[in-house]
C-alpha cells in the first residue's frame, strides 16, 4: 500500500528536515482521533500492525530518489538527504489498540526527527485498509453497464476526475493535489494524478513519489505541528512568530508560504510582522470561512503597505471544484490564489455516496511530554489536552477559562 518512502506529503520531509537541524533531542507524541462514524475491528487492527511491523521497515530510500531530490528539490541540503539515505521506519514507534467500542487507539512517539513521519502513511494505510477489508463492497461498483466498452470503477473515476479538473481549467484556477492521507487505494491516487497532469491549471501533487512518476512539482511547506511543536518549546504566545522565524533560518526563503490558523487567524496576524509578511510568499487557508479570510488578509497587507496581487493565498480547507471556482472568482484582481484539494480527488464523497471517506486525523499530541494543541478556526477542529485547550484559547483571547 506504500509504495516508497517517498510516497508521502512533501512537508513532512521538509518539517523533518528543519526538526533534525534545530530541535534534534525532542521527543514527540502524536494521536489518532477518528471524528466519523465509520468502525474497525479485530480482523483490521490485526493486518495494520503485520504491515507497519514488517513492511514498513523495508521502505527505504533508492539511490534514483535520491539523485531525484538532489535535482528536484534543490532546498533539501546534503547532509538531510544522507539522513534520509539510511532513515528506517521504526514500528516500536507506534501502539495500536482496539478499543470497547471498535474505534482504534494509536499512537506515535518517538525522537521527532524520527517519528515524523509516520503521520501521512499511517493514514493512507488506515484508509486503504479500511476499504480494502472492513467496507469493500465499493469495488463491485460500475457505472458503465455497456460490458463492451471495457468500462471499469478506475475508468469512471478517471472521467469523474477529468470532469473536476476540467472544470478548474475552465475557469483558470490554479489547483494541486493533496489527497494522499485519506485516499482509498493507491491505485486511485495514482489513477487521479495521470488524469490531472494533462490539466493546464494543475500545479502539482504533495505526493513526492507521484510528483517523481508523473514529472510534476512536488508541492507543500508546513503542517500544524511545526507551529504546534515550537510552542511547546519557545512558548505558545509567540509560537507563530517563532516558528516562522525559525522556518526562514532553515529555508532562506524558499517554500515560502505561512500557516495561518494553528491557533486562529487572529492571533497569526498578530505575529505576521512586516518582514514576514515581505518575506513569505502569501499565506495557507485550512479553517473558517474563506471569503472572510479573503477579506483579512487583503486588509493585512494594505495596513502594511503591500499590494496584494503581490502575493497569494493558498486555500486547502476541503475543497471540491466548486468552492474553488467560488474562491477564484471572488478573490479576482483582489489577490492571487492557488487551490489545494485533497479527499475530492483521491476519495471523492460525492462518487462514492454510500461509501464515504473516513474523517480522521493525527495529530502531535505532545512534545518532550508537553502538550501541545491546535485551535483553527474552525471550533470543531481543535485538537489536544483538553485543558490544554482550554488555557491556549485563555492566553489567545478566544474564551474564557471557564468558557
Amino acid at each position: 500500500m506504500i509504495r516508497s518512502i517517498l510516497d508521502n506529503d512533501l512537508y513532512k520531509f521538509t518539517m523533518q528536515m528543519a526538526v533534525l537541524e534545530l530541535f534534534p533531542d525532542v521527543v514527540a507524541e502524536y494521536r489518532f482521533t477518528n471524528r466519523g462514524i465509520q468502525r474497525f475491528n479485530k480482523g483490521f487492527v490485526r493486518e495494520l500492525k503485520r504491515t507497519i511491523d514488517e513492511d514498513m521497515p523495508a521502505v527505504k530510500l533508492t539511490d534514483d530518489e535520491h539523485q531525484w531530490l538532489r535535482a528536484a528539490c534543490p532546498f533539501f541540503k546534503p547532509m538531510y538527504l544522507e539522513y534520509l539515505r539510511n532513515y528506517s521506519f521504526d514500528p516500536s514507534e507506534v501502539t495500536i489498540d482496539l478499543t470497547e467500542d471498535n474505534n482504534l487507539d494509536l499512537r506515535i512517539k518517538g525522537p521527532w526527527h524520527s517519528s515524523i513521519l509516520w503521520e501521512i502513511v499511517l493514514m493512507a494505510l488506515i484508509s486503504e485498509l479500511y476499504f480494502d477489508t472492513v467496507e469493500s463492497e465499493w469495488k463491485n461498483r460500475h457505472i458503465d453497464t455497456d460490458a463492451s466498452t471495457g468500462g471499469s470503477l478506475i475508468d469512471e473515476y478517471t472521467s469523474f476526475i477529468q470532469d473536476m479538473g476540467g472544470e478548474l481549467e475552465s475557469n483558470n484556477c490554479i489547483f494541486s493535489e493533496f489527497g494522499t492521507r485519506r485516499r482509498r487505494s493507491f491505485e486511485l491516487h495514482d489513477s487521479v494524478i495521470g488524469t490531472l497532469s494533462g490539466v493546464k491549471t494543475f500545479s502539482g501533487t504533495s505526493n513526492v513519489f507521484l510528483a517523481k512518476r508523473y514529472g510534476l512539482r512536488a508541492i507543500g511547506t508546513i503542517g500544524h505541528e511545526w507551529i504546534m511543536g515550537n510552542s511547546a518549546l519557545v512558548g505558545l504566545r509567540n509560537a507563530n512568530l517563532f516558528s516562522l522565524e525559525n522556518w526562514v533560518d532553515i529555508y532562506k526563503g524558499d517554500l515560502g508560504i505561512a500557516l495561518s490558523d494553528t491557533f486562529g487567524s487572529g492571533a497569526f496576524f498578530n505575529s505576521f510582522n512586516l518582514k514576514l509578511s515581505k518575506l513569505y510568499d502569501g499565506v495557507r487557508h485550512d479553517s473558517g470561512d474563506p471569503f472572510i479570510f479573503a477579506d483579512k488578509v487583503i486588509e493585512h497587507y494594505l495596513k502594511a503597505g503591500i499590494d496584494p496581487m503581490q502575493k497569494i493565498v493558498v486555500f486547502s480547507d476541503s475543497l471540491h471544484s466548486r468552492d474553488a471556482i467560488r474562491i477564484k472568482e471572488y478573490c479576482g484582481g483582489r489577490i492571487n490564489c492557488s487551490f489545494g484539494i485533497g479527499t475530492s480527488f483521491t476519495n471523492n464523497h460525492h462518487f462514492f455516496s454510500s461509501s464515504p471517506p473516513l474523517n480522521m486525523v493525527i495529530k502531535l499530541h505532545a512534545v518532550n511530554n508537553i502538550p501541545v494543541v491546535k485551535l483553527s478556526d474552525d471550533e470543531g477542529k481543535a485538537t489536544g489536552d483538553r485543558d490544554a485547550i482550554r488555557v491556549a484559547n485563555h492566553i489567545f483571547g478566544i474564551k474564557g477559562l471557564d468558557e
